[in-house]
C-alpha cells in the first residue's frame, strides 16, 4: 500500500505535471527541473504529514548533495552516493555511522519517488536531457545497520557524584549572582531547577522547554507532593508522520518536588509574566529556548570539568539507570521515559559495577543455598 497521496486520477500529489508549467522556456532548463523536483518531492512529504523541519532537511541534503557531485539527478550514479559518503566519514570530523546512513536513507528516498512512474520524472528527464533518474543507494553501498547502539561510547549516564556536583554548581552561581547584586539571579535559579526537573522525571530537552504550569498535575500514587505529584508531558517525541505523544510522569525525589514547587511559587512570579502559560519563562516574557538550555548546561559542565561527552540528554540516560539500579520494575521506568519497547530503555542504561555484583549476589544466593556451599 503507498503511502503518498493521489490526485483525483490517482497521481501523486508531487508528480511532475503539477510542478512543470508545459510550454514554459527556462532559460536554464536543468536548474528549472531540479527545482520542480525539490517542489514536487516536498508536496509529497507534505502530504504525509512529514514535519516542516523534516522537509527542509531533506530538500537541504539534496541540494547538498548536487553541489558535491556537480550533477543532477538525472546524471547521478552509485559511485557518487559512494565518494559523498566516504568523504563524510573522512576528514578531521567524520560524521557518525548513523549519520551517513541517514544521508543514503533520504537520498534513496529522493530517488525513490523520481524513479517512480507515477510521478513521471523518469519522462520528463528522458524528453529533456536524454537520460533518467536510477536508484543510486542501494543495499550494497549503504552503511549497514548491525548494532542496536550506535551513539558516541564515551557518552554515559553521570555518575551520582557528578550529578550532584552540577546541581550544587547551579545553586551556587544563584547565590554567587545575588551576593555581587548582578542581575541573572532569578534567570540562574529558573535554569538550576530545570536541570533537576530534566533529571528528576527524566524529560528529554524539548519535553522540558514545552512544559506549562498546566502539565503540573496532582497524582494518587504520590499524595504527598500536592499539586505536584506528576507532570503532563504534552510534547512527547513524535514517530515518524505522527503528532506528538503524551504521558504521564509520576514525581518520585522530595528534593526535586521541593525546588519545583519554590520555583513555582516564589521565583517564577517574579519574572512578571503571570499570565504567559509557559514553565519556564524568560526576563523578557517568552518561553525559555532549547539552545538557553543546552548553552546554559554546557557552562556549568565545563566549569567543573566534566568531560564534553556529557550532554543534556545524558541526564534522560541517567534517571533511568539510576532508577532501575534502584528496584523500579522494567514496565515502570519505560512508561515513565516514554519508550514503546523495553529494549529501547535498555539501551539508555548502564548499571554500575555494584550494582551487578549485587545483583549476582542475589543470584547466587538462590541457586546455592547456603548450607550447600562449599
Amino acid at each position: 500500500m503507498s503511502l503518498r497521496s493521489s490526485g483525483p486520477n490517482g497521481e501523486g500529489q508531487g508528480r511532475a505535471g503539477l510542478a512543470l508549467v508545459d510550454g514554459v522556456v527556462h532559460l536554464d532548463p536543468h536548474a528549472a527541473v531540479l527545482a520542480a523536483m525539490l517542489e514536487g518531492w516536498s508536496a509529497q512529504m507534505a502530504s504525509r504529514s512529514l514535519k516542516d523541519t523534516t522537509i527542509e532537511s531533506r530538500l537541504a541534503l539534496v541540494r547538498r548533495f548536487v553541489a558535491y557531485t556537480n550533477e543532477y539527478p538525472w546524471e547521478w550514479g552509485p559511485a557518487d552516493v559512494e565518494e559523498f559518503s566516504a568523504s563524510l566519514r573522512s576528514g578531521g570530523t567524520p560524521r557518525a555511522l548513523s549519520t551517513v546512513r541517514g544521508y543514503q536513507i533520504q537520498l534513496g528516498l529522493f530517488c525513490e519517488y523520481l524513479v517512480d512512474p507515477r510521478y513521471g520524472w523518469g519522462a520528463v528527464c528522458e524528453e529533456r536531457f536524454g537520460s533518467h533518474p536510477t536508484q543510486v543507494c542501494t543495499e550494497w553501498n549503504r552503511t549497514r545497520h548491525v548494532d542496536e547502539y550506535e551513539g558516541d561510547p564515551r557518552r554515559r549516564p553521570f555518575r551520582l557524584a557528578e550529578l550532584q556536583a552540577l546541581f550544587d554548581h547551579a545553586d551556587d552561581e544563584v547565590d554567587r549572582i545575588r551576593r555581587a547584586g548582578r542581575k541573572g539571579a532569578l534567570a540562574a535559579f529558573r535554569d538550576a531547577v530545570l536541570l533537576k526537573v530534566v533529571y528528576a522525571w527524566g524529560l528529554r530537552r524539548r519535553e522540558a522547554v514545552m512544559l506549562d504550569v498546566a502539565d503540573l498535575h496532582a497524582h494518587a500514587g504520590a499524595p504527598d507532593f500536592g499539586g505536584l505529584g506528576a507532570l503532563q508531558v504534552r510534547w512527547g517525541k513524535a514517530k515518524r508522520g505522527g503528532v506528538p505523544r503524551r504521558r504521564t510522569v509520576v514525581s518520585l525525589f522530595d528534593w526535586s518536588v521541593e525546588a519545583l514547587a519554590q520555583y513555582v511559587h516564589e521565583v517564577r512570579p517574579a519574572f512578571g509574566c503571570a499570565q504567559h502559560p509557559a514553565l519556564w519563562v524568560t526576563e523578557r516574557g517568552g518561553r525559555l529556548s532549547a539552545r538557553s538550555v543546552d548553552e546554559r548546561f554546557a557552562a556549568y559542565r565545563d566549569a567543573i570539568g566534566l568531560p564534553a561527552q556529557l550532554d543534556l540528554h545524558c541526564l534522560r540516560h541517567s534517571y533511568v539507570t539510576h532508577l532501575v539500579e534502584a528496584g523500579y520494575p522494567e514496565r515502570f521506568v519505560t512508561e515513565q521515559v516514554g519508550h514503546s519497547w523495553g529494549s529501547t530503555t535498555a539501551i539508555y542504561c548502564s548499571v554500575s559495577d555494584d550494582f551487578k555484583n549485587q545483583v549476582l549476589s542475589r543470584a547466587l544466593a538462590g541457586a546455592f543455598p547456603i548450607g550447600a556451599r562449599t
